[in-house]
């Protein structure tokens, strides 16, 4: 009986999993499964600028693919990967806040702010991270509305 239980949670555990994956890599920005167009999340937050990773320094959090610049920045990604993640799937933090849009980034126009990494758009004149600033709490807080409705 404890073996028939434990296959169950097992499988209900795998279950959950591959929905959580499916449902992350549906509502994420990748590009072929890799987050920040290559960029290491890790790197944001111990250089405190944006770094290209490198494809053979790869890692996988429940389905989403993560590039590193440094052995280094992937361990301590293996260590606690949530706490790197950009908000809001890698969107636009600005567009997720102000009109509830997945909007396409430049992976080196970016914010931490309270040990969060949030990524912003900024090409043709229109640099969404001085927008996000003018109005930051208002924003911050319609954003992770508008995303965890995307992602519950």
């Amino acid at each position: 009986m404890k073996k028939v239980f434990l296959l169950m949670v097992a499988l209900a555990t795998t279950a959950t999993f591959a929905q959580t994956a499916t449902k992350r890599t549906s509502e994420f920005n990748l590009d072929k499964k890799v987050a920040i167009q290559g960029y290491d999340p890790v790197a944001y937050f111990k250089q405190n600028k944006p770094t290209k990773g490198k494809k053979e320094l790869s890692a996988s959090y429940e389905g989403v693919i993560y590039y590193f610049s440094t052995q280094a920045n992937k361990d301590a990604f293996a260590k606690n990967p949530a706490s790197f993640e950009p908000q809001y799937g890698g969107w636009c933090a600005f567009a997720m806040g102000d009109y509830n849009e997945k909007v396409e980034v430049n992976p080196e126009t970016f914010k931490i702010l309270d040990g969060k990494l949030y990524l912003f758009y900024n090409a043709y004149f229109n640099n969404t991270l001085k927008s996000w600033n003018k109005n930051e709490a208002s924003l911050k807080k319609k954003a992770d509305a508008n995303w965890k409705k995307r992602i519950n």
